[in-house]
């Protein structure tokens, strides 16, 4: 079988890899669930491309995505839920309906206009699915404000999103630097819980959680993505800890085998550059 830039060689391709007794076997015994992990980290992997700027990366980077898409349909198919092409046709149908500045009678290139258009056709969509799950005897209960947000994404990105949602509604600071002072406060809180005479594990997780939303909240509130500022401060890290590798081994150590002031001293070189 030769490569394609046709996706119909692609779901091809699948489709042997799913074929009981003469696919792969690896391939053969994933399911949703154990696929899903999967899906995300190659999300993450696009990510990745896209700030680093490598286009040839993130090419491939696409591929494995798209791949991940066509695994759960041909799951899916195997089991008469649906196919890629409903996949397609769904997604389709979505962009064409909730863009009828684009595709309708809606005329405004306004992008005010435009997102309340979206936001107006997504609880139209909201309203017709929950007819259906009624009709089928799996009506959901009432939904609350922040229930529209997905659990399964980075817990930094979940954190601002909540954030965002129960601001609509006003539950909200108006100046970072409230937030800022809700961080020290936190920060006295989980200094509270290490100074205990036995500290809880659990408390102190706890605690953790609440500075690290309320500086989810900080990002929010300057219009940054912590997500991406963490990533930042990741990449820097490993750079700053590269050079304290190198001029350590210059002079044929370890980091094992110097000091924490050694190392500290290389660290605010490394900063210097």
């Amino acid at each position: 079988m030769t490569p394609s830039r046709d996706i119909d060689r692609l779901l091809e391709i699948m489709a042997r890899l799913r074929t009981p007794g003469t696919g792969c076997p690896w391939d053969l015994e994933q399911d949703f669930a154990s696929i899903a992990p999967y899906t995300i980290e190659e999300a993450y992997e696009v990510a990745e491309a896209i700030a680093r700027g490598d286009r040839h990366d993130l090419c491939d980077e696409l591929g494995d995505l798209l791949l991940q898409v066509v695994f759960h349909a041909r799951m899916a198919e195997e089991e008469g839920s649906f196919d890629f092409g409903a996949v397609v046709e769904a997604i389709t149908a979505k962009m064409i309906r909730r863009h009828p500045h684009v595709f309708g009678s809606l005329d405004t290139r306004e992008v005010a206009v435009a997102q309340d258009a979206w936001a107006r056709i997504k609880a139209e969509e909201k309203a017709v699915r929950a007819a259906r799950l009624a009709a089928e005897g799996r009506a959901l209960p009432p939904a609350g404000l922040l229930d529209a947000v997905g659990v399964a994404m980075p817990a930094l990105t979940r954190a601002v999103k909540l954030q965002a949602r129960a601001g609509t509604v006003g539950f909200d600071w108006n100046d970072p630097r409230a937030v800022i002072a809700k961080i020290r406060e936190e920060l006295d809180e989980i200094e509270a819980e290490i100074d205990t005479p036995t500290p809880i594990p659990a408390r102190q997780e706890d605690e953790l959680g609440d500075v690290l939303f309320a500086v989810a909240n900080l990002a929010r509130h300057l219009a940054l993505d912590p997500e991406k500022a963490l990533r930042g401060t990741n990449d820097k890290f490993t750079r700053r800890f590269a050079h304290i590798e190198r001029r350590l081994a210059e002079a044929g150590r370890s980091p094992a085998e110097a000091s924490l002031d050694e190392m500290e001293a290389l660290w605010v070189e490394a900063k210097g550059r």
